[in-house]
């Protein structure tokens, strides 16, 4: 009997570390949802309603969301993942399908604290500066995705229409 139950202990152990292992390691991927994934900007600017690129790629093979909510893509992206996905990229009609006039995010020096909350909540790093500093934008880096906003205690940072004559190429 007692071999019995140290065999069940030992199966019920067993059990348990299989358990958190799978919690621990990453679950398979799906081919079609990295490919996607690969196309997108990687910005992680949650304008397409989900908080990150992968997310949305997935979102997409399930069939939740059309290829047209990545504002940061623009239509380039959307034609690539129209030639991945068979869709033609109009299927849904939202607020963020309409692809916007591009932003940037412009801080006005003279008001900017130093306080530095901005700069965690830049998805991409365009915004440098340092604690107790003024902070600027990197306009070639800036995908305006309005992140930078709300943390900002002054209200020194908004958005502006880019000008694409005034900016150097990346």
């Amino acid at each position: 009997m007692t071999a019995v139950l140290v065999l069940a202990a030992l199966a019920l152990i067993a059990g348990l570390m299989l358990v958190a292992l799978a919690q621990k390691l990453p679950a398979r991927s799906e081919p079609l949802v990295d490919a996607i994934n690969a196309e997108l900007p990687q910005t992680q600017c949650a304008q397409c309603g989900y908080p990150g690129c992968k997310p949305y790629a997935q979102a997409i093979v399930r069939g939740d969301v059309g290829i047209d909510q990545c504002p940061p893509g623009g239509e380039r992206t959307r034609v690539r993942l129209a030639q991945l996905t068979g869709q033609t990229g109009r299927e849904s009609v939202t607020a963020t399908s309409i692809e916007p006039a591009p932003m940037l995010a412009v801080i006005d020096e003279e008001r900017c604290i130093g306080c530095a909350l901005c700069l965690p909540a830049c998805p991409v790093d365009a915004i440098v500066g340092a604690p107790q500093f003024m902070h600027t934008v990197i306009a070639a880096e800036c995908t305006g995705c309005e992140l930078c906003l709300a943390p900002c205690p002054v209200d020194c940072i908004a958005l502006a229409p880019r000008d694409p004559k005034t900016e150097i190429a990346a």
